[in-house]
């Protein structure tokens, strides 16, 4: 499945959020069996002292074993059933103070070290070019360690007769409630990455993902014209017990809405799905003005991802790194003055890569580093960026953040988002009673199109379903909404969050960065907030 078709079936065309390179097709059995960490040890050994040999003061390799599995239908049908596998090694070293990085599907002992050759020989003719050596935080080898997604059942272990027949269920259930089209899809993720540095790690790590999504159209004969909505689930760091819906993470919000926590359930979302979009069809068009809106987390985490989690990434803010996302407003001046402001006092920002659940979760990042959380902005105060061991200098940092990542072994690792969410509130605070305050606004949930300017700072963001809020309640479905603002007057109009029994996660599978692209998964979590004075403007087409 190349990526064209990839994007044809599951309509992912999303702006900054890109596809990786997909593997070989493979047959799925047996294809979860790692391989032993063993062989892995013996290989990197090799990879290691070739690299030292011929004049590496530093290096590193990953052996990787990337599996996907893709199970897309549509109505009635199976429309696609895919399996990948990419397996092989990538080498990067420092040599005379720069990178090189070499790279091989040939995984023996001599395959890899041809491989720490050429990263070598790479590093040693880049040398010439460079004005400055790299310079690379101190960490302590992890030593022998291994660390897995602590996943209750294998998804990948599942039968695909029993994924087909979830689908095919939840696409009767929005049909039965009234959806003209529906297509629905599973996507798995498995990755099984071996680290070894010359600093003393040899890690094993073995990462599962999963992603349940549909979209639902329903049509109105008499004019023709149609309304959509998508899945409220978010892809999580989980196994097949996400599909098994548990008591307690479920929570009904305003005009029905259903949100999750760690368990979704696709058939009863589908036929909300359906009852919603139907309701779409005649529900009253926005009024341009000036509104509280108030956001779930579904929805909130695609805005933080674009004016925070961007935002933030050193390698923007330091003009390295301009691509999908642009650069960033967020500069080292800013950050220097201990005092910009870049919300609220309630706005808490945190990084994290060790969050349950999420999507970037791992125990040891690319660099052979231990992941930990940290503040981003807190108390509405810029505090911090996102690093990795060779950035890490330019703040003054003793030590990595550990945001080291590469999609695949061909790719080089570098500075990636973690996991960056609004912290909840403090005081106890539900939507109900968040809205009952709200005089004049729009309860807005699930993300939708958006778009925001290479500097992470205007933006306009939509959703997939929104109700007016009228003197304290909910009266009614809107239609054609988004709101526009820019990140620090978005983030100072925060007035409310919910608390910790209101916290939910967002993430993506695909969040696109580098050249050559690499894609990555990421959360963002968050409670319910509000934002009081927001620009809402009517995206309705008038031909």
């Amino acid at each position: 499945m190349d990526r064209r078709e990839f994007l044809r079936l599951t309509g992912l065309g999303m702006g900054t959020l890109v596809v990786p390179v997909l593997g070989r097709p493979v047959p799925l059995s047996g294809a979860t069996t790692p391989i032993p960490t063993a062989d892995h040890k013996a290989l990197a050994a090799v990879a290691l002292d070739a690299a030292r040999s011929r004049g590496a003061s530093y290096a590193d390799v990953r052996i990787g074993r990337y599996l996907n599995q893709f199970v897309v239908t549509r109505e009635d049908k199976v429309e696609s059933l895919t399996n990948t596998e990419s397996y092989g090694a990538g080498v990067r070293v420092i040599a005379d103070g720069t990178w090189g990085f070499a790279a091989t599907n040939q995984v023996t002992k001599d395959g890899v070290a041809a491989a720490a050759t050429r990263a070598v020989a790479i590093a040693k003719a880049n040398a010439r070019l460079q004005r400055e050596p790299v310079v690379l935080a101190p960490v302590a080898g992890a030593g022998e360690t291994s660390w897995r997604t602590p996943i209750e059942k294998n998804a990948f272990a599942v039968p695909i007769g029993e994924k087909v027949d979830l689908l095919l269920a939840v696409n009767a259930a929005a049909l039965g409630a009234g959806a003209k089209f529906v297509s629905s899809s599973l996507f798995l993720v498995n990755e099984q990455k071996y680290f070894a540095s010359t600093d003393g790690s040899w890690i094993d790590q073995d990462i599962h993902r999963i992603w349940p999504t549909f979209t639902v159209t329903v049509v109105d004969k008499a004019t023709g014209k149609f309304q959509t909505r998508n899945a409220m689930s978010a892809p999580l760091g989980m196994g097949w017990e996400y599909m098994t819906p548990k008591a307690g993470e479920r929570f009904v919000g305003p005009g029905g809405t259903i949100g999750y926590r760690y368990a979704y359930d696709m058939v009863e979302d589908a036929a909300l799905a359906a009852r919603q979009t139907r309701e779409k069809l005649t529900a009253k068009s926005v009024e341009p003005g000036k509104y509280t809106v108030v956001l779930e987390p579904n929805h909130l985490g695609l805005t933080i991802h674009e004016s925070v989690g961007h935002a933030l990434e050193l390698d923007r803010v330091l003009g390295y790194e301009a691509n999908f996302a642009g650069t960033s407003f967020a500069t080292l001046d800013k950050w220097r003055s201990k005092s910009f402001r870049y919300g609220s006092p309630l706005v808490h920002f945190v990084a994290d890569r060790t969050q349950p659940h999420s999507l970037s979760r791992i125990a040891y990042d690319d660099d052979g580093v231990g992941t930990k959380s940290w503040d981003l902005v807190r108390d509405g105060i810029l505090v911090d960026y996102q690093t990795i061991r060779d950035q890490a200098h330019v703040l003054g940092k003793t030590a990595s953040d550990g945001c080291c990542y590469a999609d695949s072994w061909g790719s080089v690792q570098f500075q990636r988002m973690p996991n960056v969410s609004l912290q909840p509130g403090k005081r106890e605070l539900l939507p109900e009673q968040m809205i009952a305050d709200v005089e004049k606004g729009i309860y807005i949930a699930g993300r939708g199109s958006y778009s925001i300017d290479q500097q992470r700072y205007n933006f306009q963001f939509g959703g997939q379903v929104f109700y007016e809020i009228k003197g304290g309640k909910v009266v009614g479905m809107l239609r054609d909404v988004a709101y526009q603002a820019n990140t620090v007057e978005f983030w100072g109009s925060c007035s409310a969050i919910c608390d910790q029994r209101d916290y939910r996660l967002f993430g993506s599978f695909f969040d696109g960065k580098g050249e050559p692209s690499q894609a990555s998964a990421v959360s963002h979590g968050s409670a319910t907030t509000r934002f009081d004075g927001i620009n809402v403007i009517n995206t309705e087409r008038r031909l």
